[in-house]
């Protein structure tokens, strides 16, 4: 069947078409925020909804995670013997370490403003970010809560025994309780668990295995989005844009501009031949992939069918060229008509029944709501994402009707997320002895106990220890230590290793108050950097300013020149 060749004038109409029925569907979205698990290796589990401390809520409900999750509001994400990525949907990054627990606090929009407020429970997690003006993006750990400004990436690891912060790139600010400590590139702060006194900023630590790994990605994955956005003409950054890159190639496709195809496939290949259902509590039914590139195929743009073009392909959100520029990724716009951001979707599919059977249509990316879908014609598919069964193509003959259905009956689709243990609480220390420091789990039993008084881990069967380790402490700051003698800023803490997972220990340190701080208002006079639609792109614009409503905080950038720690006069209370 001969493909749909569109000319000049029609593209004009359609173009102006797509985004005036854009504008709708991202005011029905403008307060649901999708983030999504962008790498997983290991053993990686999450949870959906939970109760105070994850660690200690029995009653949480724990699931594999799998490649491609969508991440809501309220959700836990942890490693075992593992690590993770997230992507957000504005270019931000996360990454988690090994036996680490991160609750998705506050994923809030307000105004195209997005907020952001993470709670690390346990372990250590690096974070990229890049925010837009108005964005604001914390996480809280352990004594203390760090707040990025512009575009940086840090590092904070938060254990029983304390917390720390490393700033890699840019500037953040560390809030412990009513003070403010601004740390700039290449420094740290830490802190014992519930010791106000113990708070040092020093220089950084040799970076270690995880450190690197951090690093590589960023520059890898910002490396593939610059590169892949140039195919679609967008100003805006999409997540996932950079799989497409990695694993697959854009082609011109004359009429249609640039679309997409995995590399390895055929002329047969079909999208929607693996991955799973998940019923999303916002969404509902939500396809999730398990190909790597599977993310914005799946949930941006939409899906065209031309022969010459290899046969099914993904089209981009910005779907044509402009007139008078040829049909490439790169134009004049028509006067008037601006791009609109990308528009998140559960599934770049419609769902239709006849007569009993139920399938799919890919997404045409002109289909209209409730309207026949343009690619019925190329068939319909049938047994999607079911366990056990292959997906077929049910042909569509001429004049055969299928009703559109805006969504599947319940008992349609069936998940197959499988359930997981909890994770389990990591606490760790290092003590000193005869033959040297080591590090240790504090286990059920363990003759390693904190001191509430002393506010440190000592071992309870020798008192010549507890007294050696009195007048000679090792400072474990969660994979830093150093000596009590020389705690200076000019001191470099080499890394220590983690202790295995352990369950928590009779004698543990004292619970501490780790709810994030309320997101400032900030004022129009000023931005946290600008957003180019791009990783990387933006900049500290050195004019940045940001007051709470009430609390009296300030963090322009002039307000602290040194390096040491700075406390502000008053400030947000933690």
């Amino acid at each position: 069947m001969t493909s749909r060749k569109l000319t000049i004038p029609i593209l004009v109409i359609l173009f102006s078409v797509l985004f005036a029925g854009a504008h709708p569907a991202a005011a029905d979205s403008s307060h649901a925020r999708i983030i999504r698990l962008s790498l997983v290796q290991g053993d990686v589990r999450f949870a959906r909804q939970t109760h105070g401390d994850p660690l200690a809520d029995s009653a949480a409900t724990w699931e594999t995670a799998g490649l491609n999750l969508p991440i809501r509001q309220g959700y836990v994400l942890s490693t075992d013997k593992g690590r993770a990525e997230v992507e957000f949907e504005n270019g931000a990054m996360a990454f988690l370490k090994e036996n680490t627990v991160l609750e998705f606090y506050d994923l809030s929009l307000n105004d195209s403003a997005r907020t952001t407020r993470l709670v690390l429970r346990q372990g250590s997690a690096s974070f990229y970010v890049n925010p837009a003006g108005g964005d604001y993006f914390s996480v809280t750990g352990g004594d203390f809560t760090v707040e990025a400004e512009g575009r940086s990436t840090f590092r904070l690891d938060n254990y029983d025994d304390g917390s720390t912060v490393e700033t890699h790139k840019g500037r953040v600010s560390v809030l412990h309780n009513k003070n403010t400590t601004r740390l700039e590139k290449g420094q740290s702060l830490s802190m014992k668990a519930g010791d106000d006194s113990s708070l040092t900023v020093a220089r950084l630590s040799d970076e270690d295995d995880f450190d690197r790994w951090v690093s590589g990605r960023i520059d890898s994955v910002s490396t593939a989005t610059t590169s892949a956005l140039q195919y679609t003409g967008s100003p805006y950054y999409a997540p996932g844009f950079a799989d497409l890159y990695t694993y697959g190639a854009f082609s011109n496709c004359g009429a249609y501009g640039y679309g997409w195809r995995p590399f390895g496939v055929g002329f047969g290949w079909s999208p929607f031949t693996n991955g799973q259902w998940i019923n999303d509590p916002y969404s509902g039914n939500t396809w999730v992939s398990y190909q790597p590139w599977g993310w914005a195929p799946y949930h941006y743009g939409g899906w065209l069918f031309d022969a010459s073009c290899g046969g099914w392909f993904y089209s981009p959100p910005i779907l044509y060229g402009y007139p008078g520029s040829g049909f490439g990724p790169v134009g004049r716009r028509p006067k008037g008509v601006h791009p609109p951001h990308p528009i998140y979707r559960p599934v770049t599919a419609v769902f239709v029944r006849q007569n009993g059977k139920l399938g799919l249509v890919p997404m045409h990316p002109l289909d209209r709501k409730g309207k026949t879908p343009l690619n019925l014609e190329r068939g319909v598919f049938s047994n999607v994402g079911t366990k056990g069964v292959n997906a077929r193509v049910l042909p569509v003959e001429r004049g055969q009707k299928w009703q559109t259905l805006k969504s599947p009956p319940r008992e349609a689709l069936s998940g197959s997320l499988v359930a997981s243990a909890p994770p389990a609480r990591v606490s760790r220390t290092l003590v000193e002895g005869n033959s040297g420091v080591h590090a240790v789990s504090l286990g059920k039993g363990s003759s390693i106990a904190y001191d509430q008084s002393e506010h440190r881990f000592v071992n309870t069967n020798s008192s010549a220890a507890s007294s050696a380790a009195k007048n000679n402490e090792i400072r474990v700051e969660n994979g830093r230590t150093a000596s009590a003698t020389s705690t200076s800023a000019s001191v470099t803490p080499p890394r220590s290793s983690a202790a295995p997972p352990a369950a928590r220990g009779a004698s543990s340190p004292p619970a501490r108050n780790i709810t994030p701080p309320p997101a400032p208002r900030y004022s129009g006079g000023g931005e946290r950097g600008s957003s180019s639609g791009s990783r990387g792109g933006s900049t500290w614009s050195g004019s940045a300013s940001s007051s709470g409503s009430g609390m009296g905080r300030s963090s322009s950038p002039s307000s602290s020149s040194s390096a040491s720690s700075s406390h502000a006069s008053s400030g947000r209370s933690h």
